[in-house]
């Protein structure tokens, strides 16, 4: 096999629909705008949510009511299993988890959660842990410590 003999697969590339070209293509003459109004012109057509000068639905529908979304807390999580990289009896804190690249930013806080096993035992200092986190890392003799 040679450079000038490579094919692409069977059904792999598409013809483009060329616009404009001729009856036989389908999309001759008005390249399938139809007729005449402002969606067949150049640049033509209303924006989004525009409704032909009728009160649009986002402005008649009434805005009431409070959204915690902007103040919810976002905690980095960490696994269990992500801690066994450190060494027997390393006390375990939200920089040296930044510093070894674990997590990439603090967000609201650190929270440690119970997925995979736990090899050593450590200290671990973070602002969260879920039950079964807390039971694994006592349970091999470490501490879990809420900053």
């Amino acid at each position: 096999m040679k450079l000038n003999e490579l094919k692409y697969n069977e059904g792999s590339k598409k013809d483009i629909k060329r616009l404009g070209r001729g009856s036989s293509s389908g999309t001759g003459k008005t390249s399938g705008r139809g007729e005449n109004g402002q969606k067949s012109r150049s640049g033509g057509g209303v924006r989004v949510g525009f409704e032909g000068g009728q009160l649009p639905l986002y402005r008649r529908l009434p805005k009431r009511g409070f959204s915690n979304a902007m103040f919810k807390k976002v905690y980095a999580v960490i696994n269990v299993s992500d801690l066994n990289r450190f060494e027997e009896g390393t006390e375990v804190t939200p920089e040296l988890l930044f510093e070894m690249g674990i997590i990439k930013k603090q967000l609201s806080g650190i929270k440690v959660l119970g997925n995979g096993e736990l090899e050593k035992k450590l200290i671990v200092r973070a602002h969260k842990f879920s039950d079964i986190a807390k039971e694994k890392i006592e349970a091999k003799g470490g501490k879990a410590e809420v900053i």
